[in-house]
């Protein structure tokens, strides 16, 4: 099936709200599981969250590796607003966990070097997915792990639509058109091998880790 793009941000605030209320309990508990089953359990220092959205999975981070402070950033200023809200009550995390407004490639995080960098969904809202690579290369401290979760496109658009059913069918309308539309917007492991090739993370590995995500893993040499 032929990749369909997405707008890259998510601005409206029906759309953030919709989103920040969403159950994505097992997904975003199994990004925390699957880097620490990569990665280990001991990791200290500066971590940076790429595409963080309303930072679901930068707090949860936060809290599994308490000796790590963690930078998100994110291109929407509306989710950035949203997060910052959320933020205000987690109160075991205040001063580990800062949330950022920022466009790749230009932004600049507040730390010029990170110990990790991570992000869950973003690869498949960028129009230009090789700009992220040489981002991270940029920031990520020598031997740092880098972890990267997304989407992977299905081969249909009645998988895609199954997908939905399966995982979404109890969402509000506005996450479930959402949801398929990333489906149909993601890529393939083959194609995210391509867009490795050349890169100073050509070297990482690329594999696929449910029927509905793939994962992209290694230390940055």
């Amino acid at each position: 099936m032929k990749r369909i793009p997405e707008p890259e941000l998510m601005e409206d605030e029906d759309q953030v709200r919709a989103y920040a209320g969403a159950d994505f309990e097992d997904a975003h508990s199994n990004f925390i599981r699957l880097f620490q089953t990569t990665f280990g359990l001991h990791l200290r220092g500066y971590v940076l969250d790429l595409g963080c959205g309303h930072g679901d999975i930068t707090m949860r981070f936060a809290r599994a590796y308490p000796g790590c402070i963690v930078h998100g950033i994110d291109g929407s200023e509306t989710m950035i607003r949203w997060g910052k809200n959320i933020l205000t009550e987690a109160h075991d995390i205040q001063g580990r966990v800062d949330l950022i407004r920022g466009m790749l490639p230009e932004a600049i995080p507040p730390h010029s070097r990170y110990d990790g960098v991570i992000s869950n969904s973003l690869l498949h809202h960028l129009p230009k997915p090789r700009i992220l690579y040489p981002f991270i290369h940029r920031y990520a401290a020598s031997g740092a792990p880098v972890f990267i979760m997304d989407l992977k496109r299905p081969q249909t658009n009645d998988e895609a639509e199954a997908l939905v059913q399966a995982y979404a069918a109890h969402e509000p309308e506005i996450l479930k058109r959402d949801f398929y539309h990333s489906l149909l917007a993601a890529y393939t492991v083959e194609e995210i091998r391509e867009q490795l090739q050349g890169t100073p993370l050509a070297h990482l590995s690329v594999k696929e880790v449910s029927d509905r995500h793939l994962m992209i893993a290694g230390y940055r040499d």
